[in-house]
């Protein structure tokens, strides 16, 4: 592997050390249900309306898969920090995924000027290599602490460093390029390394290697400490089969104008969903295109600033623009898309290490199905359409 500066593999590419911000609100997050129980034993006579049981099989946390063996979910989850401009193409390792979260990439939608940036999460099974790699943003730390993660990353700013080291009971942010030389966590591809003007760049080509990354860290062994998301216990109880409208596809914009579309088509014969980015079909390095089974769009309010550990936020920080999702104790609007249709509702997080809860229009808990989810957040007023 090549020895470089983190400055150095990562310079020439737009906001180099952009992070994106998680934000703060006054409003209450909503409070978890409580698990059903079984009804009290009937006295009068009459025939007792049956109660939902909990659903009690072993399940891959961030899939909802059964889980044949228990002990096979014990290990670390691990998180990594992939660009997602049209010159950072193509990518590595998205398919193992079990979960892909698409956040900014450092500029406002206001200005025209917005991409995306990616964080494929892996558990149940691990990519060998994933490829480009790039800095942590804050808002993966409320993203990823519920499921205790270590996160492959180029750096950040200081201080987005330092917000993350305040979590550090929830996941592990610091084991980065230059943090692990020497440990194969991280290698250079030198297919990717390019010169410019004279110039070497290395930002697209970092390389992570998830399963060597997860060595580095003896916290968390006994991996996520919950399901991350509201699996349904059976195909019946998914709630697009339940209440769905149609949604063969599904177009996220993540610019100004309700432009800069991620579109997810669904395939009736494969029964999974094909991405596609603004430009076309969204293709990994050998030709393998993405797919997912679950799309989950939530909605979330776009500031720019820098955070303080009391939670102030101050926008503008410094004369560049930092990206922040406000998810922390506040609540917004989601979609989610499974089998060619789509329900809609109100998401709500609390604390930094809790989950979102999803509540759908008519009141009733959201139930996703079991497979990969990409989970998009662009911004709170996005018109995000849904075709039959």
């Amino acid at each position: 592997m090549d020895s470089v500066s983190r400055r150095t593999a990562v310079i020439g590419a737009v906001g180099v050390a952009g992070v994106a911000l998680v934000g703060c609100s006054t409003e209450a997050p909503a409070q978890t249900m409580p698990p059903a129980t079984q009804s009290p034993p009937d006295t009068t006579g009459a025939t007792p309306t049956p109660t939902p049981t909990v659903d009690t099989t072993p399940r891959w946390p961030l899939t909802g898969k059964v889980l044949k063996d228990p002990e096979d979910a014990k290990h670390i989850a691990v998180a990594v920090k992939v660009p997602d401009n049209r010159n950072e193409h193509p990518q590595m390792g998205l398919d193992k995924a079990d979960i892909v979260y698409v956040q900014m990439d450092g500029y406002p939608a206001a200005v025209g000027r917005s991409s995306t940036r990616l964080v494929p999460v892996f558990h149940s099974q691990f990519a060998d290599t994933v490829n480009p790699v790039r800095s942590i943003r804050p808002v993966d730390i409320p993203m990823l602490a519920p499921m205790n993660a270590i996160i492959g990353n180029t750096g950040a700013f200081k201080w987005v460093l330092d917000y993350a080291k305040e979590f550090s009971d929830h996941l592990v942010p610091m084991k980065s390029y230059m943090a692990t030389k020497g440990t194969g966590s991280y290698s250079i591809l030198a297919s990717r390394v390019r010169t410019w003007q004279g110039n070497t760049y290395y930002d697209r080509a970092v390389a992570c290697h998830p399963k060597v990354l997860a060595e580095q860290t003896k916290k968390f062994p006994d991996g996520p400490k919950q399901n991350y998301f509201p699996w349904a216990a059976s195909d019946d109880e998914v709630s697009t089969e339940v209440a769905g409208k149609p949604a063969s596809k599904v177009s996220v914009p993540w610019m100004k104008g309700n432009t800069y579309d991620m579109t997810y088509t669904y395939s009736a014969k494969a029964k999974h969903y094909l991405r596609s980015m603004p430009w076309g079909p969204h293709v990994l390095a050998g030709g393998k295109r993405v797919t997912c089974d679950n799309v989950l769009v939530i909605r979330t309010k776009h500031v720019f600033g820098k955070i303080y550990s009391s939670g102030k936020i101050v926008p503008n920080y410094g004369g560049h623009d930092e990206p922040i999702h406000d998810i922390i104790n506040t609540k917004g609007s989601f979609y989610y898309a499974h089998g060619g249709k789509y329900v809609t509702g109100t998401w709500t997080k609390g604390e930094v290490d809790e989950v979102f809860q999803f509540t759908l229009a008519d009141g009733s808990p959201l139930k996703m199905a079991p497979g990969q989810t990409y989970v998009e957040l662009p911004n709170y007023n996005a018109k995000v359409r849904f075709s039959g």
